[in-house]
């Protein structure tokens, strides 16, 4: 295989992980496409359910660790597809909530499309909740 070739759907995404293992948002920033699309269908009240573009994305995660403190990350399954350029992820997190210093868990179903080794499209699932808790609501 050449050595420039594209990374595969399964092997970027773990790479991501890593870097949000890393709390290196620059770096996992720079995994998505200029023109990426970015979908959370189950967003609350006041977030945001489409991002477009690198800057939104880079505008949205870029203070992530201010938020979360990712302890833990695991993959429980990823998921071929018939389309080789798609996979589906099944992932939780542990770690804390930064302004309280609360426990969290998260568990994830994320789509990724990817294009020319970046996310072309990232569509995350996850419990609404915890936003509201990191922003000193209440997750329950």
């Amino acid at each position: 295989m050449p050595t420039d070739a594209p990374e595969r759907p399964d092997a970027l995404f773990r790479r991501g992980l890593d870097l949000l293992r890393a709390k290196d948002m620059p770096g996992f920033i720079g995994l998505f496409a200029d023109d990426a699309v970015v979908e959370f269908p189950f967003a609350p009240p006041g977030r945001p359910r489409r991002l477009e573009g690198r800057g939104e994305v880079h505008h949205y995660l870029i203070d992530y660790p201010d938020t979360f403190d990712v302890r833990r990350v695991e993959v429980d399954t990823l998921h071929t597809t018939a389309d080789p350029e798609v996979i589906v992820a099944e992932f939780s997190a542990e770690g804390a909530i930064v302004a309280t210093g609360e426990p969290y868990e998260a568990h994830y179903v994320a789509v990724l499309t990817v294009k020319d080794g970046r996310i072309a499209h990232y569509r995350d699932y996850w419990n609404p909740l915890l936003a509201l808790a990191a922003e000193g609501g209440t997750a329950g």
